[in-house]
């Protein structure tokens, strides 16, 4: 990946980390002085390359793992912010992400049951919930969406 990929990358996790939400193509033109022409291409470059994933069809960025560009069942409370993840894994990443303590809140996507777990100094406070995964991991790139 050239500088370029790998800083626009990074700028895209900060700007998460700090807002939440993923930065626009126009953001990003702006802090790197492109066209929003440039920028959409970049994004295109490093969806191909799985280092985010955009909505099919647009330049709208759907997730930087862990990261959720859309709202989703699968909320962390960390560092004052409410962040959206994309699944149960994610919603542990963000915190490690952050190196931060965090309340997650989740649906269970089969029962409809609440989940609360609690991050303290990267370990799970007691909990019995688990997580299931029904794609092996070693499959999860070959549609990752959808895992």
């Amino acid at each position: 990946m050239t500088n370029k990929l790998c800083e626009i990358r990074a700028f895209v996790y900060d700007y998460f980390k700090e807002t939440t939400q993923p930065p626009s193509v126009e953001d990003t033109a702006a802090r790197f002085n492109l066209t929003t022409d440039e920028a959409a291409l970049v994004y295109e470059e490093l969806n191909q390359r799985h280092a985010f994933f955009l909505n099919p069809g647009t330049h709208n960025i759907l997730m930087a793992n862990p990261f959720s560009g859309v709202e989703t069942p699968f909320k962390v409370h960390a560092s004052g912010k409410t962040y959206s993840a994309n699944c149960a894994w994610d919603s542990l990443g963000i915190p490690a992400a952050l190196h931060a303590d965090a309340e997650i809140k989740a649906i269970c996507s089969q029962s409809g049951a609440s989940i609360q777990l609690n991050i303290k100094d990267g370990k799970i406070s007691s909990s019995d919930a688990l997580v299931h995964f029904l794609v092996p991991f070693q499959d999860w790139y070959n549609d990752l969406v959808y895992t």
